[in-house]
């Protein structure tokens, strides 16, 4: 048997997902779910953007890394191996109103989960991957 790697200082940093339109997707994450951009830097030799955004700085939350990747015409093929983000919202109801009326699409309304527990609902960002709600009061 090895040895345990040493775990202790290990941090959970980012979750990269690939955006088609950077602009509406950092609109999206910072107005809507209230995030902030920490840093947005271009890479011109390998035409692409990194712009990370996050509800606390990098050093101690984990944060979303969008990925532009320039010339990109396709929307992405999110594949089925991806479930979803999630975020804590204190009134999940209000908040899925606010996000219906931006035009945000919302393809599971908020309510109790089936077999009891929490409130939750799912919204789409942009490109359509799934973010679930979970209501923390």
């Amino acid at each position: 048997m090895s040895e345990n790697i040493d775990t202790g200082n290990f941090q959970f940093l980012h979750t990269m997902i690939r955006v088609k339109d950077l602009d509406k997707s950092i609109d999206f994450y910072t107005r809507l779910l209230g995030m902030k951009l920490m840093r947005n830097d271009d890479y011109p030799s390998g035409e692409f953007t990194l712009a990370f955004v996050g509800y606390g700085e990098e050093k101690n939350s984990t944060v979303i890394e969008l990925t532009h990747n320039w010339g990109q015409e396709k929307p992405y093929d999110l594949g089925d191996g991806f479930g979803h983000l999630a975020i804590g919202v204190p009134d999940i109801y209000g908040t899925c109103e606010q996000m219906e009326k931006e035009g945000v699409k919302i393809p599971r309304p908020a309510g109790p989960m089936k077999h009891g527990g929490s409130v939750i609902a799912f919204i789409e960002d942009p490109d359509g991957y799934k973010i679930e709600l979970i209501e923390r009061k």
